[in-house]
């Protein structure tokens, strides 16, 4: 026996390290896993540390650079990415050789002993099929991350937004619960003086109420919107104490014809068109495992009744492709690159529809907030201002005075709706184009 296994043994260490190099060199670099620095990494330099939580006043850019840092659903995909460099590394792998022995009869006079070692070897492109499809498979991982960075950029922006209009809605609605409680204060000073009915305090005190109440309501609002701004960086309560940005500043964005343009460089297109090819590279994939591989053997024999040793042995194998031709692993990898391409298509289509709805709102709310900021807001506060004065003047009865601080109040709403929706139909453009 031990005659045998010397051969094996050397030919197990000549072939180790080969096939050691053959796969090192096929290897690609490491990717960079983080993880927990423990006692013996003292030696190892430190990795960047993630930004901290945003304090005091936040700039759009700062709200960025930190989700961009700290958002787990982006470092998901990060992972992810950095995983399919290892179905890479594992499509260039080579199939490992076999170590085969055999033994006919068990007394020793006629005993016949074999050693050999078999290797298979691909035929029909089995290995450039793989790695291209591991390839593929990166840059579709690639191109998710470059979709997932652009839907994290718009849902920050959209957010910081929300929490510059929120906040202004709270400074109106302290500005409205001031005007109600001068205009209370108005009210009692004239019936005191006889000129008016005690109803007319009443009505100004029920005004204040409402004022208040819509202070509350606007305090509510903006504690939610810092919440969804803080949650875009993973953290559970916000730090910040307010948002600075311009939001006299409206956006706009080029006609819809010159963003169709565009269309083929935004993420999502980019995504479908690495799928689309990714499924083709499967159906080669299926396609090249139609080809039997060829297994060939080499060993030794030894008959211990001849004086004569070992013989060379030599052999080949081919499995014969009489009933598994892989044609069901291939025609469902045919139906599903189809599907991809369906995919794309509905794709483009879908983006091209929500791409004009996001530009006709974009042109609507900006026109809207235009004609407001212009004209109605400053006629508004005209009419409220001679309506007050005429009020402290025994002019007008209050109810005049209500009746132009609504109208005041729901144009002021009014304009920071239409601020709001013409940066949420900026976003959503910026985050369908990858801007």
């Amino acid at each position: 026996m031990k005659h045998v296994v010397i051969p094996l043994g050397l030919a197990a260490a000549l072939l180790g390290p080969v096939a050691q190099s053959a796969t090192a060199a096929a290897m690609p670099p490491a990717p960079q896993v983080q993880r927990s620095a423990g006692p013996l990494d003292a030696a190892e330099p430190a990795e960047p540390a993630e930004p901290a939580e945003p304090q005091g006043i936040l700039t759009l850019d700062t709200a960025l650079a930190v989700a961009m840092a700290r958002n787990p659903t982006l470092s998901a995909v990060r992972q992810e990415l950095d995983a399919t460099e290892g179905g890479i590394a594992q499509a260039r792998t080579i199939p490992n050789p076999a170590i085969g022995f055999e033994m006919e009869d068990t007394r020793r006079a006629s005993r016949t002993t074999t050693a050999q070692m078999s290797l298979p070897i691909e035929l029909g492109g089995k290995r450039s099929a793989r790695i291209d499809a591991a390839q593929k498979a990166r840059d579709l991982a690639s191109a998710q991350l470059n979709n997932a960075e652009a839907d994290l950029r718009a849902a920050v922006i959209g957010a910081f937004f929300q929490v510059l209009v929120a906040q202004e809605r709270v400074g109106l609605a302290e500005s409205s619960v001031g005007i109600a409680t001068r205009g209370t204060q108005a009210a009692a000073r004239r019936v005191m003086a006889g000129k008016v009915s005690p109803l007319e305090q009443t009505r100004a005190e029920v005004e204040q109420a409402n004022a208040e109440l819509e202070l509350a309501e606007a305090r509510a609002t903006l504690d939610s919107a810092r919440q969804q701004l803080a949650a875009q960086w993973g953290s559970q309560a916000p730090g910040f104490a307010s948002a600075s940005g311009d939001l006299e500043a409206l956006p706009s964005r080029p006609l819809p014809g010159s963003l169709d343009d565009t269309l083929d460089i935004a993420p999502a297109m980019r995504a479908s068109q690495s799928e689309m090819a990714r499924r083709q590279a499967l159906v080669n994939v299926e396609r090249s495992r139609q080809y039997p591989d060829v297994t060939v053997s080499v060993g030794a024999k030894r008959e211990y009744s001849s004086d004569r040793g070992y013989y060379p042995v030599l052999g080949v194998s081919l499995p014969l492709p009489l009933f598994d031709r892989n044609q069901g692993n291939l025609y469902t990898a045919i139906r599903q690159a189809d599907k991809a391409a369906d995919e794309y298509r509905a794709t483009r289509v879908r983006l091209a529809s929500d791409l004009r709805q996001a530009s006709g709102q974009l042109a609507l709310s900006r026109n809207g907030a235009l004609t407001l900021r212009q004209t109605v807001l400053p006629a508004a506060q005209r009419a409220y201002q001679a309506a007050a004065q005429g009020f402290e003047a025994g002019k007008f009865a209050y109810l005049e005075v209500l009746d132009a601080q609504r109208t005041l109040l729901q144009a002021r709403v009014r304009y920071l709706g239409a601020v709001a929706a013409t940066y949420q139909a900026a976003t959503a453009i910026d985050r369908m184009l990858g801007r």
